[in-house]
């Protein structure tokens, strides 16, 4: 008998047979229909205009400014099972994101895209983790599984104020019977500076439903010098409200590192530090992912998720840092899905 898509992945899962039917999106071939790759005619300055139909003729698109463009729009029911994109520098801070799942409105997905690849900062790290992976030069890779039983439609939006050429990209999805129990991919970009009055930042908040948490990206501006990651993740489940369930005990940490890094950055399967930048003149930047692919926070009805911006005052004391702080969550949930607060403005979104 043969398997629904969305359960059953890796190597283990490879010998089962399924009626799946593979199709991909790009701009070679637009919507994926079936034998639709390839059909772009070659103009007179094309660089295949001596090889003419079917020879690399329209591999990549142009965003122009202030443009929205819809990478994919797939009718009935399947999963995406991998996305592949690779876009000028400009690109990462200044397109945002988006993904829509079946009857919604608001995006389930968005955020701005350099983030969600853990590309935070405007800047390009070398990622290589299990659901996400970033190759030389800036090749963005997602293997997150997304579901969807009516319709699955992804868009960028162009907030640079020019266009954006030489935006390449590869949608892969089955088309398939989802399995039951299967839930929705979401991810909330977030951007805040700490307070000393209060430093905290807020991931997640209004999450409603059931699901399970699966990933945590931070691009985290210091702005201050010394140790800046002595602060704890919490993550209030199911109606907690002063003190959380879950709670870690310093931010390198959670992240999966000890003592303060060591001064050292690393990416691995599920946990990572690859981007550690100071230049002269430039306040530092840190890039951190964690993925609770082995480890997913279930939560029944809600979920509220903050971390603390904590370095130290002399005398062991803890100092209260005002840092720069943006944050992708990573979830997957039962829809309907509250909708997201506001995207923070492309100004705002700009590195320091």
């Amino acid at each position: 008998m043969s398997l629904p898509v969305g359960l059953y992945f890796g190597l283990g899962s490879l010998p089962v047979l399924s009626d799946a039917e593979t199709r991909s999106i790009s701009a070679e071939n637009p919507d994926g229909s079936k034998g639709g790759g390839g059909k772009a005619e070659p103009g007179p300055d094309s660089a295949a205009r001596e090889l003419g139909r079917g020879w690399k003729v329209r591999p990549c698109i142009t965003v122009k400014a202030g443009e929205t463009v819809t990478l994919a729009d797939v009718k009935g029911s399947g999963v995406i099972q991998h996305i592949w994109i690779t876009v000028r520098p400009e690109g990462l801070m200044g397109c945002v994101l988006r993904m829509y799942w079946d009857e919604e409105d608001t995006p389930c997905v968005e955020t701005p895209l350099g983030d969600f690849f853990a590309c935070g900062h405007g800047l390009r790290a070398k990622v290589n983790s299990l659901p996400v992976a970033v190759n030389p030069t800036g090749g963005l890779n997602c293997y997150w599984p997304m579901p969807f039983r009516k319709r699955a439609r992804i868009t960028v939006e162009n907030q640079w104020h020019e266009d954006i050429g030489g935006f390449f990209y590869q949608i892969t999805y089955a088309l398939t019977e989802v399995a039951p129990g299967s839930a929705h991919f979401h991810a909330q970009y977030r951007k805040s500076m700490t307070r000393r009055d209060y430093p905290e930042h807020v991931l997640l908040d209004g999450v409603t439903g059931k699901g399970h948490y699966v990933g945590t990206y931070l691009a985290w501006t210091q702005m201050s010098n010394g140790w800046w990651g002595e602060g704890e993740i919490k993550f209030y489940i199911d109606g907690d409200r002063e003190f959380p369930t879950v709670c870690g005990t310093g931010t390198e940490d959670y992240f999966g590192g000890a003592w303060g890094f060591g001064g050292e950055t690393f990416s691995t399967a599920f946990l990572g530090y690859p981007l550690y930048a100071k230049e002269e003149g430039r306040v530092p930047r840190h890039g951190l992912y964690r993925w609770h692919v082995m480890d997913p926070i279930r939560f029944k009805q809600d979920l509220r998720v903050t971390i603390q911006a904590l370095g130290w005052w002399p005398g062991r004391k803890y100092q209260p840092l005002t840092d720069d702080i943006a944050s992708t969550a990573y979830w997957y949930q039962t829809l309907p899905h509250v909708q997201f607060p506001p995207l923070a403005g492309l100004n705002d979104r700009l590195p320091r």
